[in-house]
């Protein structure tokens, strides 16, 4: 069944541009770097992908910016918390991007029918979602689609790592930051046979 948009934002562009910093499923537990990383770069906004454990996690992220958050499939203790947030972007009056932000989206390197569905009724092209630790950044049936990874305990060999989306005007850009290093994490080359 698809998700019910329970709420819809609006971001401003600050100076032409904006940095926001997409977490996810940090189960009560974030790094302990996480918030030391995510600081150092400033962000103008968090998104927080669901899977949040206890609620003070919420509480130390606005300590560093403004923050918009959703349940995930663990999070039942926080019904006042949206499953789904469309965010418009915008510069001004007008809207530069939305983003629909939400926890379960994939299905492998898919998008699940009901996100799909979803996106197009709130005008999103960028979806922004938790769910398997696993980071991602793809494109899906003409959608951006965009997991940040985890910064909560680790899950098998999983990283753990936190996205960064840099917008403006004229471009989107998406990146993933290990929590350990402060680096850009990639994933792991793949040998040639």
């Amino acid at each position: 069944m698809a998700k019910r948009v329970h709420r819809r934002e609006t971001i401003q562009l600050r100076d032409g541009s904006l940095r926001l910093v997409a977490v996810a499923d940090t189960h009560s537990h974030p790094h302990a770097e996480s918030a030391r990383r995510i600081a150092a770069l400033t962000p103008d906004h968090i998104v927080h992908a669901g899977d949040i454990g206890a609620l003070t996690v919420l509480d130390g992220l606005r300590s560093i910016a403004p923050l918009s958050a959703v349940r995930g499939n663990i999070d039942v203790h926080a019904p006042d918390i949206p499953d789904s947030i469309a965010l418009d972007i915008r510069d001004g009056d007008e809207t530069v991007l939305t983003a629909l932000l939400l926890h379960i989206a994939l299905y492998g390197g898919k998008l699940r029918a009901d996100v799909i569905r979803l996106a197009a009724e709130v005008g999103a092209s960028l979806v922004l979602c938790g769910h398997s630790h696993v980071p991602f950044m793809g494109r899906d049936r003409g959608l951006t689609a965009f997991n940040p990874g985890s910064i909560g305990p680790r899950r098998f060999l999983l990283p753990i790592v936190f996205g960064v989306v840099e917008i403006d005007r004229k471009r989107v850009a998406l990146r993933h930051v290990d929590c350990e290093t402060g680096e850009t994490w990639m994933p792991p080359a793949v040998g040639r046979g």
